[in-house]
Formats: structure tokens, sequence, C-alpha cells
């Protein structure tokens, strides 16, 4: 692959991922579905590969939707890190799928810790409690 393959494939990935998950938002048919697609839209490098997009995405009627279900069948195969994976396992836990103990937080980064804190906040329909830094 050469430096002018690398440069045009990128800005296609980079702009497909927040179309995704504008989408997705429309079509999710719950709030923790929500909280879920969003955590997933903020965290990012999860959509960006493809093999997560075509287990996540489902067509139907009304446009591509989320399908978590199928999803957990196959994220071991997904080649995710180990990161990611430990973040996909508690997003997949805010569905209601899986066996993930919310002490998996402590495996996370300061990057995605976060952003599961702020899933956890709409999950609960909570938005007066703000997630930051401490001073």
């Amino acid at each position: 692959m050469t430096v002018t393959e690398a440069e045009t494939e990128t800005p296609e990935v980079t702009d497909e991922v927040p179309r995704l998950c504008k989408q997705l938002l429309r079509t999710a048919d719950s709030s923790r579905a929500r909280a879920s697609v969003q955590a997933l839209a903020e965290e990012r490098t999860i959509l960006e590969m493809p093999a997560v997009r075509r287990a996540l995405v489902v067509d139907t009627s009304c446009g591509a939707r989320a399908d978590f279900e199928g999803l957990s069948g196959l994220q071991y195969g997904l080649g995710l890190d180990e990161q990611q994976r430990v973040f996909l396992d508690l997003v997949l836990s805010m569905m209601g799928i899986g066996i993930t103990t919310l002490a998996s937080v402590e495996d996370l980064d300061e990057r995605r810790l976060p952003i599961i804190l702020r899933a956890i906040l709409r999950l609960a329909g909570n938005d007066t409690i703000a997630v930051g830094t401490r001073l």
C-alpha cells in the first residue's frame, strides 16, 4: 500500500463512522440501545473496524440498525485489543447481554473510562451529573 492509498482510505472511514452513528442512534429502539450506540460512537476505534461494523449493523426497512445480540456472538473473533474488548463487554452489559462485572472498569484507560461513565449516566436518564477531571 502506498502513502496515497492510505491517505484516501482514512477519510472514508472517518466520514463513514459519524454517519453510521447518527443512523444507528435514529433507529435505536430503547434507551439502552441509544446509550450503547453513543458510547461506541464516542469510543470510535471499535466502530472503525470493518469486522465490527459487519457484525453490528443490519439493514432494515427503516435503515441500518444495531444488532447487539449478533455482535455479542462474534465479539471474540473481531480482532479487538484488550482495552477494546473490555469496553465492548461493558457496552454489551448495558444492553443486558453477557456477564460482565462493573469491576472491569478498572481495566479501562483514561480515555475510555469517562465514556463508559457518561453512558451509565445516559442509561440512568441522568443529565445533571458531569463526568470530568477533578480539580
